[in-house]
């Protein structure tokens, strides 16, 4: 690889992006795990408010967890909100809120894997060390042609290793990062070959194979989800529940029922007898990791506020500051536009 040419074109044509403004260890860390799974586009007005909000370790680490999901609300993946909480706490408890520079210390944090760690020692700490995500495996899986799916361990140990030879022992996070680089805005999921500062020495595109590469096993198929979204008012007040457990743990919503399932007797029970059907709300449609779910939401009057095991009553005018998935946030946008 021409690390030379790599890195001419990373400091020509890297993007402008706040957290790398300033890279210490704590805006490393937090940048990466948000822009994982999401793209660097959307992450900014996340990273700048939440930076507002939690400007250092100690600050997160004492901070609510409340405040922290609703800090988090809309970048999905709410684990890794929870792992952020969990690991500040313990880097205030073990290391007086300062980020460790070892690899040993920092795979003892809760929440850190194998990238995050890479992307610290590399970008924060300026070790060299290897940080490999899918933008860098995809520009070496093309460049060496790796004809091995790459989430398994064989092809995942070669791409680390030819990472870990590639970086250069001056500046190697500058090299490092425009690996990332490159395959976040020439090596995408359709290569831009022409652009590309390495492609005299890439395999797959000798080949004309680019577009077959990387190999990942097929995409685990969408479930279908219908769900009846009751909005139940009272005076000012409306009926919330907080998620127990799973993908949206700890977050609120609205009592909802598959269609395929009417379950929550109580509560359907009540609707039949103590409330007032008032009207359907647009459909809405959200979808995330493996579901896809369409939102059927209607508002109902309750006669009398019932007291219900696993619910709570909340002021229409608090609903902000609650953290909500995607599709409840929807919902309550069309009833703050009502009058």
């Amino acid at each position: 690889v021409d690390i030379e040419a790599l890195k001419k074109w990373f400091l020509e044509q890297k993007r402008d992006f706040s957290w790398r403004e300033n890279p210490t260890p704590y805006v490393v860390w937090i940048s990466e795990v948000m822009l994982q799974q999401t793209r660097a586009s959307i992450v900014g007005g996340y990273f700048e408010r939440w930076m507002a909000l939690f400007p250092d370790v100690k600050t997160l680490a004492l901070a609510p967890q409340e405040e922290v999901i609703k800090a988090w609300e809309g970048l999905g993946y709410y684990n890794r909100a929870r792992n952020l909480h969990l690991a500040a706490k313990y880097i205030l408890e073990k290391h007086e809120g300062i980020i460790p520079d070892g690899r040993e210390e920092l795979e003892k944090i809760k929440g850190l894997g194998p990238y995050t760690i890479g992307a610290l020692l590399s970008f924060a700490f300026h070790q060299r060390a290897a940080a490999v995500d899918a933008n860098v495996t995809r520009v070496l899986a093309r460049y060496y042609h790796v004809e091995e799916d790459v989430t398994k361990a064989k092809a995942k140990q070669f791409i680390q290793l030819k990472t870990e030879n590639l970086l250069p022992e001056i500046e190697p996070w500058v090299c490092m990062e425009a690996l990332i680089e490159l395959g976040s805005l020439v090596c995408s999921k359709v290569a831009k070959c022409i652009r590309c500062p390495i492609k005299r020495g890439c395999k797959a595109r000798e080949l004309k194979r680019q577009h077959l590469l990387p190999k990942k096993p097929p995409k685990k198929k969408i479930k279908l989800l219908h769900r009846n979204v009751i909005v139940l008012m009272y005076q000012d007040s409306v009926l919330l529940r907080k998620t127990g457990s799973g993908l949206m743990a700890d977050l609120y919503e609205f009592p909802y029922f598959e269609k395929e399932n009417q379950q929550e007797e109580t509560l359907l029970t009540f609707l039949s007898r103590e409330a007032i059907y008032k009207q359907h709300l647009n459909v809405v449609n959200h979808t995330f990791t493996h579901f896809k779910a369409t939102l059927f939401p209607s508002i109902w009057r309750a006669l009398r506020k019932e007291i219900f095991n696993n619910y709570i009553w909340v002021l229409k005018k608090d609903l902000e500051k609650f953290p909500f998935s995607a599709g409840h946030r929807k919902i309550i946008q069309q009833i703050e536009g009502m009058r």
